[in-house]
């Protein structure tokens, strides 16, 4: 019996340690190789399966809140300490997609269903090299109809169909084009994918009023979206946050599977840094300055004191010995300012 439960803790621990892998490169690779991180705006895909009837008002309502929460994802990746610097990029989110997306292809992977996008080679490193940034995370916001069980509010009564929903994909791709990391990624394991919003809901209640066996579905209005996306997170006690709860979640799972627990950012990204800088920087140079004024420049030779007037023996009492400063240009140290790929 202890066997059995030791050998399902030991599968579990694989389980839990691939859950974290979502490089597409041995993560200290990815770690030593994106050090700049820069972010292109959220993207929506307003030629994906959306099949809303007031599509040409959903897309700027979804476009205009991708560009509200972008600063929270940028401040989410920073905490993370994976990366030396994130940066927001300021372009226009539809020429930026147009003009870096090459095809989109829909996947069933582990019988999650998702949007995976592929991107012009030439044009992602012109991109990263105009920007002087070591890698680009790009966010894209598409359309998809998968079939789906949603129940009612009391969890009686249920209907699975399809249905049209909003979904969220990441990646961050290198210079040469490579997709470093993406999300989601099921090459690991099997994982919980849930939308950014679903377009369509099952009315149980005009079925229930009409005593009907029919549910019909129907879509949201642009309001009731927009008010969901906008909902702010709430702690257990009910206390509204100023964070928005669907972006913000979303937000966090990609985030926690961008975290490098190595030992470079054991310290966290500040600390890696100042290493870095401190290893190719004399050690004399961090040499403290209490030893330093401990330590004369020069040695004193020894010399015979001869027998001094008591007047010369009261005069050099009032002299102070001010001990000679180090050099403070020595403890100065330049951080870097660029990329240092």
């Amino acid at each position: 019996m202890k066997r059995l439960v030791f050998g399902l803790l030991l599968v579990a621990g694989t389980l839990l340690g691939c859950a974290q892998n979502y490089f597409n490169i041995p993560a200290d690779n990815f770690v030593e190789k994106v050090k700049v991180l820069g972010v292109a705006p959220i993207f929506i895909d307003a030629d994906s399966d959306i099949i809303y009837p007031q599509k040409d008002l959903l897309v700027p309502l979804i476009s205009d809140l991708n560009r509200k929460y972008e600063p929270l994802l940028v401040s989410k990746l920073q905490k993370t300490g994976t990366f030396f610097t994130v940066t927001p990029m300021a372009d226009e989110p539809r020429q930026l997609f147009t003009s870096l997306m090459s095809r989109r292809e829909r996947r069933n992977d582990a019988d999650v269903e998702y949007n995976k996008y592929f991107w012009k080679n030439d044009a992602i490193s012109s991109y990263i090299q105009k920007n002087r940034i070591d890698a680009v995370m790009v966010v894209v916001v598409s359309g998809l109809t998968k079939k789906a069980k949603l129940f009612s509010s009391n969890l009686l009564t249920s209907l699975e169909t399809n249905y049209n929903f909003l979904t969220m994909t990441a990646q961050i791709i290198g210079e040469d084009g490579t997709v470093l990391w993406e999300y989601p990624n099921f090459r690991s394991r099997l994982l919980a994918y849930p939308p950014l919003v679903n377009l369509q809901y099952p009315d149980f209640s005009e079925s229930e009023a009409n005593v009907s066996r029919k549910t019909e579905v129907r879509f949201k209005s642009l309001d009731g979206i927009r008010r969901t996306l906008e909902q702010k997170k709430s702690n257990w006690l009910l206390q509204e946050s100023s964070e928005p709860d669907v972006y913000g979640k979303l937000f966090d799972d990609m985030t926690s599977v961008i975290i490098y627990t190595g030992e470079r950012q054991t310290k966290g990204a500040g600390t890696a840094v100042a290493a870095e800088v401190k290893a190719v920087v004399p050690a004399e140079k961090y040499q403290k300055p209490a030893e330093a004024i401990a330590k004369p420049a020069q040695p004193v030779p020894a010399t015979v004191t001869p027998v001094q007037a008591p007047a010369q023996i009261q005069t050099q009492k009032n002299i102070v010995e001010v001990p000679v400063s180090p050099s403070s240009g020595s403890n100065d140290i330049v951080p870097a300012t660029e990329s240092t790929k």
